[in-house]
């Protein structure tokens, strides 16, 4: 079954919060906590991290609430309006914390913030990737949905994230910070209310019930072999990515030289995306899902490698390198999205049962803990290097340092996406098997 264009367009605006908010944090909430708030980068990577722990046990319940939701609106549209609208609120509070002269009150005020954005973000998320795989059976329809889909995504991923050290750089210091924060919240907002309103002519899907527990949908989706090896290959990405965002600011700092230059770094990773989507999207329709992903994933892990090099290498090279992870990294981010709907739709066929809110569940559980654990970990490779943290935005560092950056910008996600070709390796699904099923 074809989607319309409206019904596409819609769904795709629902990546302008879930862009802006897996984007944003990752990015400058590190060098927020080190760098405005003089957390030290051991207990600033463990502040990033805990909120998105919680998720491994909120998102899967978010799952399994909208899957027994009955609403005339559909049973995951209801989702999308009121936790998108909370998570704009908390995230504006996020990044305002005020200057109360105790490390310790501003860091639990934005542990708190942020453990209030990633239960809003699990109850929006869920149940709007879930709503991908019921929207159509087709296997290409739902290749070309999820092509609309990372096209906002991506376009939204280079707007909020290039705009975002630009305006704080603007300001400079808690001001900027506060600025962002607010700016951010009315693109999460606007994209809220856009997917809300974008998805109300959407088709539902089967009527199909859940049944059964939620503990009992958990054991019988954990005992699908390909999910498993997706999910796990989708964590080992988002660590690489995860630890990536979080040095980009500090690299255009203190390896580059400038904090403007966290805006151009950001782009060159970002921007090659809307090139290059088309082009994933044409391999992945001639030599299959899973060969193209492989090939993005190698081209990932590759250009990580080339950033070890990074305080040798002429600004440009640096730039081009960065240019080149972005390619792979949009690879990497169309073929998983687009692999799971299929998952997801081949288990409705067999079981006749909706389970799709707890699969997305897991997935969106897996992938911002593994968003989470990437700066988390960036942060403890600063602290081994002997970061000083600050609130002035930049101070002397060390050579350790500054070696640290470097490396958690490179060889770490470099070796998380080597670990991630073990289960893309041992996936097995095919288009034809899919095409069988539904």
């Amino acid at each position: 079954m074809q989607l319309s264009r409206r019904t596409r367009a819609g769904y795709a605006l629902g990546s302008v919060a879930t862009g802006s908010f897996g984007t944003v944090p990752g990015l400058l909430l590190l060098p927020f906590l080190t760098d405005a708030l003089d957390v030290t980068a051991a207990l600033a990577g463990m502040i990033v991290l805990l909120p998105k722990v919680f998720d491994i046990i909120l998102n899967p319940l978010a799952g399994r609430l909208s899957d027994r939701s009955v609403s005339p609106l559909g049973p995951r549209r209801p989702f999308l309006l009121r936790a998108g609208i909370a998570l704009a609120a908390c995230f504006a509070v996020l990044f305002a914390a005020p200057d109360v002269g105790s490390v310790a009150v501003e860091s639990l005020w934005v542990l708190l913030a942020f453990v209030g954005c990633a239960a809003a973000y699990a109850f929006f998320q869920v149940p709007y990737f879930a709503m991908l795989a019921e929207m159509t059976d087709d296997y290409t329809e739902r290749t070309r949905l999820m092509s609309w889909r990372i096209a906002v995504l991506t376009v939204t991923i280079l707007v909020s994230g290039g705009a975002a050290p630009a305006i704080r750089d603007q300001i400079g210091g808690r001001g900027g910070y506060r600025l962002m924060g607010l700016t951010v919240a009315l693109i999460l907002a606007a994209g809220t209310v856009g997917a809300y309103y974008g998805t109300r002519s959407a088709p539902i899907g089967r009527e199909t019930e859940a049944t059964g527990s939620l503990r009992e949908q958990l054991r019988i989706i954990a005992q699908v072999p390909d999910f498993r090896r997706l999910v796990l290959t989708m964590m080992f990405q988002s660590l690489a990515m995860g630890s990536m965002l979080a040095g980009v600011d500090y690299v255009a700092r203190y390896v580059i030289g400038s904090s403007g230059a966290a805006t151009i770094a950001f782009v060159c990773i970002v921007g090659p995306a809307l090139l290059v989507s088309p082009l994933w999207l044409a391999l992945g329709n001639r030599f299959g899902k899973k060969v193209a992903y492989l090939l993005a994933s190698a081209i990932l892990a590759t250009e990580a490698v080339t950033l070890t090099t990074a305080d040798v290498l002429p600004t440009w090279c640096v730039y081009l390198a960065m240019g080149v992870v972005g390619a792979g990294f949009t690879g990497a981010q169309v073929f998983p999205l687009a692999m799971l709907p299929d998952i997801v739709a081949v288990d409705s066929a067999k079981s006749g049962i909706r389970r799709a809110g707890v699969y997305t569940g897991i997935w969106t559980a897996g992938e911002t803990v593994g968003l989470a654990l990437g700066p988390g970990i960036y942060g403890l490779v600063l602290a081994a290097g002997g970061y000083n943290s600050s609130t002035t935005g930049s101070t002397a560092q060390p050579h350790s340092a500054v070696t640290a950056i470097i490396l958690g910008v490179s060889a770490v996600p470099a070796l998380f996406i080597l670990a991630s070709f073990i289960p893309l390796a041992r996936y097995r699904l095919t288009a034809q098997e899919v095409q069988v099923s539904v």
